[in-house]
């Protein structure tokens, strides 16, 4: 799980701790990974917790390689590398500002996918779960860069989901509106928070989406979004 230490991933790492299962995590922030080891308690035969920048291929390549030499067959990666930054319309938006869109949504995502599609395709079955966006459908204003980089994440969703057709390896798309989280919440102070999904009401859906069951879900983009 790239992206683990997040609040996102954090309540995917709950809900999965008392299944018969081994969790790989990335986390880019020392204090991230101490919240992260304080309250998902698993011994070094289950966690693996590694530093690693998503958007960094031969970082991401390495990950990978490091676990599947570890553990053997890797069965499900959840990509939960993500940011947003909005505020801005196009021609307000510099390029420092669209390049950080598109490293945190887009190439975090299409470099672990890339590294982990040998793996996965190897195991008896594999379970890709990423991460986009309602308002890569919405299109709101004053986000164009995080609206385009979302939107290219269903897309590689959709291309690998077809590249996939004939082997036991399926991909998914979650599709969250704003995520309620102390961050957001900080963020957004004035916005009206109660219709938005939390953490572990995504999780609840990514977590069924990493199981054999959710295998004749191939390609589906998942609204995860609710009353919001």
């Amino acid at each position: 799980m790239t992206g683990g230490t997040g609040g996102l991933g954090t309540a995917l790492a709950r809900r999965l701790i008392d299944e018969d299962v081994r969790l790989a995590v990335t986390y880019l922030l020392p204090n991230d990974a101490t919240e992260f080891e304080e309250e998902i308690v698993l011994g070094e035969d289950r966690l693996f917790l590694r530093r690693v920048d998503a958007a960094n291929a031969s970082a991401v390549d390495a990950f990978l390689a490091d676990v599947s030499e570890l553990w053997g067959p890797i069965h499900g990666l959840a990509a939960m590398v993500g940011g947003w930054a909005g505020g801005r319309d196009v021609e307000d938006t510099d390029d420092v500002r669209l390049e950080r869109m598109l490293d945190l949504n887009l190439r975090s995502a299409f470099y672990t996918v890339r590294a982990a599609l040998p793996y996965l395709k190897k195991a008896e079955f594999g379970r890709i779960v990423l991460v986009g966006s309602r308002s890569a459908i919405d299109n709101p204003p004053g986000q164009a860069a995080f609206n385009m980089a979302k939107a290219a994440v269903m897309a590689l969703g959709r291309s690998v989901a077809s590249e996939l057709e004939s082997t036991e390896v399926t991909a998914s798309v979650l599709l969250p509106s704003v995520i309620d989280t102390p961050a957001t919440r900080a963020t957004l102070p004035y916005a009206d928070y109660v219709n938005w999904p939390t953490p572990d009401e995504i999780a609840g859906v990514a977590e069924f989406l990493l199981t054999r069951e959710a295998g004749i879900m191939n390609g589906a983009m998942v609204p995860v979004f609710g009353k919001a």
